[in-house]
């Protein structure tokens, strides 16, 4: 983090998005200031919290997408919520509280699957010794405890080896040996073996307790650990299939949930972003009836939350004091300044947003490192077909795409999915079928699916 300068930020987010200068700054700011943060003494580390954000612009001009690119920067969790799925507690939907609880899941998830990349080897290696043992099986051995309930009745009975010829017993050793080395050169994937898997975990013994939360579940295995232990199924899948399986499996075995847990919440209540999409929803008309009293009700349920409050999770109680929080919305009918005052204080930084030109699709098409133009060739080239695109014809593909959303309804950058969509229907439809390898695609190809000329007279009647 101490090498993400502000300036470097904005580099990384000018490989995906183009133009809104502004916003990258502010969201720039944001996540150094949450690095010197990070270094301040203790008796002031508490004190700083962090200056919330609001994105105003319309659709497609890359809102969702600084905030998305910015917590992958810092290896944040990260959860994009829309405000209108949330009502005022007393009417028919998700309480606000949700989304922290969303947050710690998403964190916890990431903190497990770090945990479970750093003992991948170990894994890795116990899945080899299970699949050989379902390739070559062990001395059979004999169990004394013969129910669930022998093992508090008769714990201290030990297991029995059954004798077996000592040649059979080499056999088996130099079979196990010889698989091990055709597993080792990837000569056995094919294979197919029998394998125990564990069910899933969401069909566990559970209660729901009367709260009105919709995920604080109480796992009773939890509680009861080893009374009720986890089910297994058998499988028989190819060795391939059967390794990822197992290899999850196993990993999770070797971490430690309860550390896991705790750094989680860690990470979710230090580094955590929100991102609260379609903000502008909730700001009502000013109406004292109908649909307008919910709609400030989600306004005053999500003030605490952000003013800074303790939630209660599963996992335990998480602060939202350093969460940030991004909201973002077109504000094309409301204000910001229709919000209620307590929420704008909560959301010091405005940042607006400006509609893409033409020249901004054009680079978009052009520069960016997601490229859709990028995607589409990568996609086609799985029929072995090279999409090319000729001189000038990513500028015509921007001049329709710019066009349309002048006439149309304004969609910013999603409009130039519209428009390879249609340009590339025949070809995509037929790719499976082309004899040759190269398909060029030039002004003149894009003329004839969409008659430019005619769209440019009807966009010459808007010019003043």
């Amino acid at each position: 983090m101490k090498e993400l300068t502000p300036k470097k930020i904005v580099t990384e987010l000018n490989r995906y998005i183009i133009g809104q200068e502004n916003a990258k700054k502010a969201v720039a700011v944001a996540l150094r200031n949450r690095y010197r943060r990070s270094l301040l003494p203790a008796e002031f580390k508490d004190e700083f919290t962090p200056k919330n954000i609001i994105l105003m612009g319309p659709t497609g001009v890359g809102k969702t997408e600084i905030a998305r690119r910015m917590a992958k920067l810092v290896n944040a969790p990260f959860i994009k919520v829309e405000a209108t799925k949330f009502t005022e507690v007393g009417y028919v939907g998700r309480d606000v509280e949700s989304m922290v609880r969303d947050l710690v899941t998403t964190s916890i998830r990431n903190v497990q699957q770090e945990k479970m990349k750093e003992v991948y080897e170990e894994a890795a290696a116990n899945v080899d010794e299970i699949i050989l043992d379902a390739l070559v099986p062990r001395r059979k051995v004999k169990d004394a405890v013969k129910s669930p309930f022998d093992a508090f009745m008769k714990p201290s009975q030990p297991q029995v080896e059954e004798l077996e010829d000592p040649q059979k017993e080499m056999s088996r050793k130099e079979k196990r040996e010889a698989f091990r080395k055709e597993l080792a050169d990837g000569q056995l994937e094919e294979t197919i073996i029998e394998i125990e898997v564990d069910e899933d975990s969401a069909k566990a013994i559970g209660i729901m307790p009367g709260m009105g939360a919709d995920d604080m579940f109480i796992n009773m295995n939890e509680i009861l650990g080893d009374f009720f232990p986890s089910k297994k199924t058998k499988k028989k899948l190819p060795i391939k299939d059967a390794r990822k399986i197992l290899i999850n499996q196993e990993a999770q075995k070797l971490i430690d949930m309860e550390v896991v847990k705790e750094r989680g919440i860690r990470e979710a209540e230090q580094n955590g972003i929100i991102f609260i999409d379609e903000i502008d929803k909730i700001v009502g008309s000013g109406a004292s009836h109908g649909p307008d009293v919910s709609r400030e009700g989600v306004q005053r349920d999500i003030l605490p939350i952000v003013e800074g409050c303790t939630v209660n999770t599963k996992y335990g109680p998480i602060q939202t004091d350093y969460i940030l929080f991004v909201g973002a919305g077109a504000f094309h009918v409301s204000k910001v300044e229709d919000m209620i005052p307590e929420l704008q204080g909560r959301f010091p930084v405005s940042v607006s947003l400006d509609s893409l030109s033409e020249d901004d699709f054009v680079q978009i098409l052009k520069s960016t490192d997601n490229s859709v133009i990028k995607q589409y060739q990568a996609l086609l080239k799985t029929e072995d077909v090279n999409l090319i695109f000729g001189e000038g014809t990513l500028e015509a593909i921007a001049k329709i795409a710019f066009i349309k959303n002048e006439e149309e309804e304004n969609i910013g950058a999603r409009r130039l999915h519209t428009v390879l969509e249609k340009l590339l229907e025949e070809i995509s439809f037929y790719a499976s079928d082309y004899e040759q390898e190269d398909f060029l695609i030039d002004v003149d190809y894009v003329n004839n699916q969409f008659k430019l000329s005619d769209s440019h007279k009807n966009y010459d009647r808007y010019l003043l």
